[in-house]
């Protein structure tokens, strides 16, 4: 079985949340192993009502490369 790597498991959260939060200024702050999989921790800019917010998220990566779980909050 292929081990996800650390970059690997940073470069699927980005894509999901590229496409998920629609921007291209992704801002990773940590990334680190927790009970088999990679949790990885930033902000991301979001438009409310035509302001822009920072938002924080979490995203969970298993080792097979799926998303296991998301979290988001504003700052």
């Amino acid at each position: 079985m292929k081990v996800l790597m650390e970059k690997d498991a940073q470069q699927i959260a980005i894509e999901f949340l590229k496409k998920r939060k629609n921007t291209e200024k992704i801002n990773i702050s940590s990334v680190e192993q927790r009970g088999g999989c990679w949790v990885i921790r930033g902000t991301c800019p979001i438009d409310l009502e035509g302001h822009s917010w920072a938002e924080k998220f979490e995203v969970v990566v298993d080792i097979k490369g799926k998303i296991k779980s998301t979290d988001f909050s504003l700052l």
